[in-house]
Formats: C-alpha cells, sequence, structure tokens
C-alpha cells in the first residue's frame, strides 16, 4: 500500500496540468501519453483500473470487420492501421490470430460475397497480416471437427488479433508506465464534483478505503469515467455534443473446447458475431447485445440460455455446454457514443465503438465517449494534443511512450534467463516458458525478478495452484502494482478468477499465501471480504464482484 499512500499524498498536495477521472483503458492511456510527454498528471478511479468496460473486453484486437456491412471504411481504416501500430509496437501481448468463420444457409449473404469483403479488409489493414482463406463445408469439418457443419454453406478464415494475456493487465500497464513518467494516480478514490474557478479545477476527492475527503486541483479536467461519462458532467455542469447508449454483453469462461490457436466465429441467433476465443486451458464464448438504459447490468439467466443455445447448436460436442460447465463470466456495458442532438432513438446495433473527444474550451474539459482497446493509442496522442490547445505546456511533443521496451533491453533479459536455466525451472502446468511469460506481463521490471530467482530459486516456484503465477510475481505485485483488494489481483492484475473456480479458490492454501504476501496483518480480512461478498452458490456472477467504475 506504500506505493497508493505515497500517490494520495501527491494528488492531496500537488498542483497538476491534468487530472484524469477514470483508469480504464481511455484513461489510463491519456494519462501514460500525457505524462510521458511531460505534463504534470493525475488519476483517480473510484474502484480498481480497468474495474468495468475495459475488463469485460473479448481480449479481442480488431480492426472492426464488422463496419465493412455499414460501409464505415473510414473506422474500419482507422482500427487496421492501429491493430497494426498495437502489434508491432506490443508483440509479446498483442498476436495475430486467424478467425474460422462458419456461414449458415438463408443467411443475409453468401460466403464468397463475404469472403471479397475480407479481402478488401485486408488491404485497408496494408495488407499486414496473413492472407484471407476460402473455405468448403469439408475443409471447415478438417481444420476445426468440432463446428457443426450440417447447415453451413461455406466459410473463411482471416486475422485480426489478440490480447494474450488479460484485458485489464494490458490497462494496468498503462498505469505503471504513467506512474513510472511521474503520474500521481491512486485507485480507489472518487470524484464527488468539481468547480472551475479562476482557471483552475478544484475536484472534490473521496479517499473510498477510509472515507477521508481532500480536494485535487488542476488545470485542465478530464472526463474518462467510461460509462459513466455522462454521470460526472452532470456532477460538474458540462453541457457536451455527445452522450452514452449503452449496450450489455457477456461472455462465459468454460473448459478448453478445443486446442487450435485460432477464433471460431459465427453469426448468432439475433445476426451479431458470436465468438469461441482460446484462453489458455480455457475457452471464452459470447457475446450477447442487450440495449440497457443505465451502465450498471448482471449476467441473468437469459443471457446464459443464449450463449449456450448458440454454443451447443452450432458446434458438435460430445455432451452440450450446461450451467454446470460455467467457470466464470465477464458480463459489462459497451459505451456507445452518440450525438445528443439525435436522442436515444438510435438502433444501437449498428453504433460502433469509435471514440469521441467532446472539448469544452471555456472550461478547460474534455470528455471521452466511447472507444475501444483497439484504438488506444490515438486516444492517448489525441488527448495530449487537445490538453496543448488549452494552454497546458507539453514538453515532449513527440516523445514514443507506448511500446515495449527496446530489443537490446529484451536481449538482455532472454541471456539472462538462459545462462541461469530459468525456463527449466518453469511448473509443468505451465503454457509457456517462465522467460516468454515474465517478460511479456513484465518487460524490463522483470530483470529484477530473474535476481530475486538468482537468490532463491524457491520464488520461481508456483504459488496458487491452478495458476500460471509464481512467488517473485506476488512480490512484484505487492511493490508496484497497487493491489488494494484481494479482487484486483484475481481478476485484474491476473485472470485467475476468470480460469480457477471460485470453490477451489476459497480453498487454496496458496491463495492464502499470497494474501499474506500482498496485504501483510490485512491478509485474512482482504481474503475473508473476497469470499464472503462472492458466495460459493453464485460462483458464476462475477460481474457482481467488480460493478465499479471510474
Amino acid at each position: 500500500m506504500k506505493l497508493r499512500n505515497s500517490n494520495l499524498d501527491k494528488l492531496a498536495n500537488d498542483d497538476f496540468d491534468v487530472l484524469i477521472i477514470g483508469g480504464g483503458i481511455n484513461g489510463a492511456s491519456a494519462a501514460a501519453a500525457l505524462a510521458g510527454k511531460g505534463a504534470r498528471v493525475g488519476l483517480i478511479d473510484r474502484g480498481d483500473f480497468a474495474g468495468s468496460t475495459s475488463m469485460h473486453s473479448s481480449n479481442l484486437v480488431w480492426g472492426g470487420i464488422k463496419y465493412m456491412e455499414s460501409k464505415d471504411f473510414g473506422l474500419v481504416r482507422k482500427l487496421c492501421k492501429s491493430r497494426n501500430h498495437l502489434i508491432k509496437n506490443y508483440p509479446s501481448t498483442v498476436e495475430e490470430i486467424r478467425f474460422l468463420t462458419t456461414i449458415s444457409k438463408g443467411f443475409r449473404h453468401h460466403p464468397s460475397y463475404l469472403y471479397a469483403g475480407t479481402w478488401l479488409y485486408w488491404l485497408m489493414g496494408n495488407a499486414f497480416t496473413k492472407i484471407p482463406k476460402l473455405f468448403t463445408p469439408k475443409g471447415i469439418k478438417n481444420a476445426e471437427p468440432i463446428v457443426n457443419t450440417s447447415d453451413a454453406v461455406g466459410g473463411f478464415e482471416y486475422s485480426d488479433a489478440i490480447l494474450h494475456d488479460n484485458d485489464a493487465r494490458f490497462v494496468f500497464n498503462f498505469i505503471r508506465h504513467a506512474i513510472d513518467y511521474g503520474a500521481s494516480i491512486a485507485n480507489y478514490v472518487e470524484s464527488n464534483g468539481a468547480s472551475y474557478e479562476d482557471g483552475r479545477w478544484v475536484v472534490q476527492a473521496r479517499n473510498v478505503i477510509d472515507g477521508s475527503t481532500f480536494p485535487i486541483r488542476a488545470k485542465v479536467l478530464v472526463n474518462a469515467a467510461g460509462p459513466w461519462v455522462d454521470h460526472h458532467n452532470k456532477l460538474t455542469g458540462q453541457q457536451t455534443q455527445h452522450q452514452h447508449l449503452y449496450s450489455k454483453g457477456i461472455h462465459l469462461i468454460v473448459p478448453q473446447l478445443t486446442d487450435s490457436k485460432r477464433v471460431l466465429a459465427f453469426f448468432a441467433n439475433d445476426g451479431r458475431l458470436f465468438f469461441v476465443i482460446p484462453m489458455g486451458n480455457r475457452t471464452c464464448i459470447g457475446t450477447t447485445d442487450t440495449h440497457m438504459e443505465q451502465p450498471e447490468v448482471d449476467v441473468t439467466q437469459e443471457d446464459i440460455d443464449f450463449v449456450l443455445e448458440n454454443i451447443n447448436t452450432r458446434l458438435t460436442l460430445e455432451k452440450p455446454i450446461t450451467t454446470a460447465d460455467i467457470i466464470s463470466t465477464r458480463c459489462g456495458v459497451r459505451p456507445l457514443a452518440i450525438k445528443s442532438s439525435k436522442g436515444k432513438d438510435r438502433d444501437f446495433q449498428q453504433l460502433s465503438r469509435k471514440h469521441v473527444v467532446d472539448t469544452n474550451a471555456d472550461s478547460a474539459h474534455i470528455s471521452i465517449f466511447g472507444g475501444k482497446l483497439t484504438d488506444c493509442l490515438n486516444v492517448g496522442d489525441e488527448i495530449s494534443d487537445e490538453v496543448s490547445k488549452l494552454g497546458v505546456d507539453i514538453p515532449f511533443p513527440d516523445y514514443k511512450w507506448y511500446g515495449e521496451p527496446s530489443e537490446d533491453v529484451k536481449r538482455e533479459f532472454m541471456q539472462q534467463a538462459e545462462r541461469m536455466g530459468l525456463d527449466e525451472m518453469t511448473p509443468e502446468t505451465s503454457s509457456e516458458p517462465l522467460s516468454k511469460r515474465l517478460w511479456r506481463r513484465y518487460a524490463a521490471q522483470s530483470l529484477d525478478m530473474l535476481e530475486q530467482i538468482r537468490q532463491d530459486p524457491r520464488e520461481a516456484e508456483l504459488l496458487i495452484e491452478g495458476t500460471e503465477y509464481i512467488r517473485c510475481e506476488l512480490r512484484q505485485t505487492h511493490r508496484s502494482e497497487m493491489v488494494t483488494k484481494l479482487d484486483d489481483f484475481l481478476r485484474r492484475r491476473a485472470k485467475v478468477s476468470l480460469v480457477v473456480p471460485h470453490d477451489d479458490l476459497r480453498h487454496s492454501e496458496g491463495l492464502k499465501e499470497a494474501c499474506r504476501m500482498l496485504f501483510g496483518d490485512q491478509a485474512d480480512e482482504r481474503f475473508n471480504e473476497y469470499f464472503d461478498k462472492i458466495p460459493d452458490t453464485a460462483r458464476f456472477t462475477e460481474s457482481d464482484q467488480s460493478r465499479v467504475s471510474a
């Protein structure tokens, strides 16, 4: 908690160029960009970082192929370029993956027509990925025996990208970079409103953990509260050109259905794309698309039935997937940006996930509407430009604030890892070598972890049964990842609660030891707080535990 307490002091006592409300992907990328370019940045989130929409994604980084049908080619082009940029700058985390799409009889388009569209999609992405491929029903069955091709007329395969580890972890790494650049950031700090006087914002902040209140001062206020942007704008009296509509989407995490490293795509009963996504030794299936009036959402039995019906119809499994197979769920809302003047009477299924930056120059206030993981680097740069236009000095406007460390740093890590035989220490149950995993999760910080393992080889031992986390990772998390509650680690810095059954976690001695490493004297309190909040009988209503916002 030292890092959080230190940042709370800075937030209360320093003056900032920019204060960002919200630590989802929009706020995190904006903080990393601004801090990297030399601005004095503060950021608060009333829950944990990536605690809402940004932790409920499908983990896909895609160029928006669905927008081809609506002929929104400008957006597709922009998203494809963003996807390519992420693959190039985060090669250990954002990886190209193939999508095998099956088309059934009676669908609104023939497979050959859609296949032609994938070539246009490929060209719009600068031919950066592998070329598309056309499949007959027999070819689909040969490639993926579990696909039900009895009603298929064909299909095709194309490429997009996937986050190898976890969406929330990806978001947190922007937070970590912002802190490294000098930003003052704290989770579990809410804004109770703000006023703009004499060219400066004063935000009334409250520490959610102990209830204490304090002001935070900044020249510019950035509202990056995700689905709650409209709510915070009401608190500050902001009139904006845009507002949000909400679409709920859920995914179910089940035991591994296929060991192939591709995404299986179908068109669900409601016409939306429906995915079977690899997640290590698990499979993620979904999603739904339900219009909601408010951003607070839960998984319902109707949601679960929809996903199970679609998956069981489209796959040939030895036995159908049932609720008993569900390990966990993901449930969140997509905040969809619309013009306020057009009202809410819109076909939300036709709305894109594009982001909109809405700036009020008179009050030095910026709101970020919509957005998705794919476009995060653009968000960071756009917010930096907007802040500069509002009169804030950006000392290093061309600084590259994103990406993995240089190849020289990676080479040094890999050479040291090889010399000490790190990969020979990889636990048998792991899906990849330790060197690859540590580099992807911690980059340059993983060099310090090598030294810990040299001094004590037990630091390379698996700590929590059924996971891929070793002891030195927990020590790193304790020091530098601002884990305040157990769910911060289990769900957002890691994906443990997604892939390990809830009952197994409750009885895990390794998790109890992890709690002692993370929370010291508060270990039992944090452990009981987590499991009292999520009873064993509600193991796949994970959204209940994480309904927090910026």
